[in-house]
């Protein structure tokens, strides 16, 4: 396949016409750069479609003035509506996907159904926003608990899910009365204005007031003036560890709300007990697909001693049949890190593991040099390790996978634990003591906690997020629509009398 930006951007240019987006990407300002080559490709005017700061959260604080009052159910219409728009245009918004980061046909198409299932779930979530009645001590009284929508959200969005994060905050936004402005990452523009433009296409067909779906493109300042406006009361950012830690405090100070998905380096254990043929299936897939740049890819695998030798040389032998090449290519399984420094950075923690007592049994090495010179193709790598090193415990948004031996389960958990990140994690057992301790209270300490699936997050009504430094927040998922809304309590007194609380007198 080709990694000539003249045909990339031709590539791109035909997905947004077959969306009718009416956006030419020929000569604009704004740089389209791809991974695939890691050139800039393209340049389009986001100004178009795109608006400042101010402008965004201004039209969307009037938007919401008259959105608020729209009952939930039919708040829930633009979003089905959305989803209609992402199912004619799956194939599109994939190639842009692609074409931007650099994903596989089937991860970047799994990435847009994934949009669609949200927005199936949020739809059906709209008639269930919920409160409760409280059991009042006073006669003649109710008390209840209700949901009323907040305002604006702000989300800001990682490169490695362009379409999918913003999913998963924007329908459960919507339906919660809430327009979002999107502060996307700088790599993915053209995908934030393709979904801008369906989203908005979707709210104009319902009936929607305007400004539901503003969209901000810029740098990481971007982010901050987002982040510290009080007109916002809710940012939902995703990323780094340290952009968490720059959006954060500037949000906390305002005391708005923060809902962070940060980071990963998550793990998964290997049993006696383990069928090693899911082993090798889900940690193949875990730690290489997406060029081990998903917040749930696995970066350490903690194998019981009896089993570490075959363990390591099954992933092995699986290694030495993935692909590595242009994602465009159906038969790729590994794209391109998303840049160069991205490259350097994998070659820096592999030399640092090695320098501590680390073994590379396959991969790491830079390939299709030839073709794409200014791209970071790199095979995934494989290394053995005494034990958890420091270098271990930082995360690389790579494909490198670290594996450890242990003897006891409470070592196992320990090292799983031993960690400043707590999104994802996973055990392979078949016995259920094992299973049970893991997911127990005394087990893994992260936001999710697989038995025998990798450490894979992306399930359509599960709470989705993290904790310790991968922040706690959960973005989509069970109750946590209320994230997206503000809880008010209210008494009313159906009586002819007013008796106070904890029999206070006061005549």
């Amino acid at each position: 396949m080709t990694f000539d930006s003249a045909d990339l951007r031709a590539i791109a240019q035909g997905s947004l016409d077959a969306m009718s987006a009416g956006v030419r990407i020929d000569d604009g300002a704004q740089p389209v750069r791809s991974p695939i080559n890691g050139r800039t490709i393209a340049g389009v005017n986001a100004h178009e479609i795109a608006e400042p700061i101010d402008t965004a959260i201004d039209r969307a604080t009037v938007a919401f003035a008259t959105f608020r009052a729209i009952p939930a159910p039919q708040r829930g219409e633009v979003v089905r509506l959305l989803g209609e728009q992402l199912r004619r245009h799956k194939e599109s918004l994939a190639d842009l996907v692609q074409i931007e980061v650099g994903k596989i046909r089937s991860e970047a198409l799994g990435e847009v159904q994934e949009m669609i299932d949200i927005c199936d779930f949020a739809v059906g979530l709209s008639r269930q926003l919920h409160g409760l009645t409280i059991a009042s001590e006073r006669p003649g009284h109710r008390l209840a608990e209700t949901w009323q929508p907040i305002g604006p959200v702000g989300v800001i969005s990682a490169f490695n899910f362009p379409v999918a994060v913003w999913s998963w905050n924007a329908a459960l936004a919507i339906i919660c009365g809430d327009p979002v402005i999107w502060k996307p990452s700088e790599a993915t523009t053209l995908c934030s204005i393709a979904t801008t433009i369906l989203a908005r296409r979707a709210a104009e067909a319902a009936g929607a007031p305007t400004g539901l779906f503003p969209l901000v493109i810029g740098d990481a300042e971007a982010g901050r003036r987002l982040a510290s406006d009080s007109r916002v009361p809710v940012i939902s950012a995703t990323g780094s560890t340290r952009m968490g830690r720059a959006v954060a405090p500037i949000v906390a100070e305002r005391f708005g709300r923060s809902i962070l998905e940060l980071g990963g380096n998550n793990a998964a254990i290997v049993a006696p007990s383990a069928d090693l043929d899911l082993v090798v299936r889900g940690v193949t897939f875990a730690a290489a697909g997406t060029a081990g740049q998903r917040c749930t890819t696995l970066r350490r695998l903690i194998v019981h001693r009896s089993r570490h030798e075959e363990v390591v040389d099954r992933i092995a032998r699986a290694y030495s049949q993935l692909r590595v090449g242009n994602p465009l290519d159906t038969t790729t399984l590994v794209g391109p890190l998303i840049d160069r420094s991205a490259g350097t950075s994998m070659s820096v923690a592999i030399e640092r593991a090695t320098a501590d007592g680390g073994r590379v049994v396959v991969g790491g090495d830079e390939c299709l040099s030839d073709e794409a010179p200014d791209a970071a193709y790199r095979r995934p790598a494989l290394l053995t390790m005494p034990t958890q090193t420091e270098i271990v415990r930082t995360e690389t948004f790579a494909p490198i996978l670290y594996v450890m031996p242990y003897d006891t389960l409470d070592e196992a958990l320990h090292l799983q634990n031993d960690v400043p990140q707590g999104l994802a994690s996973s055990i392979f057992t078949t016995d259920l003591r094992e299973s049970e301790r893991f997911t127990g209270p005394a087990g893994s300490d992260c936001g999710i906690a697989n038995v025998n699936i990798g450490p894979s997050g992306a399930e359509i009504g599960g709470a989705f997020g993290g904790e310790k430094e991968t922040g706690g927040g959960r973005e989509s998922g069970s109750d946590a629509w209320k994230a997206y809304m503000r809880r008010q309590t209210q008494t009313i007194n159906y009586s002819n009398d007013l008796p106070l609380a904890q029999g206070v007198v006061f005549e």
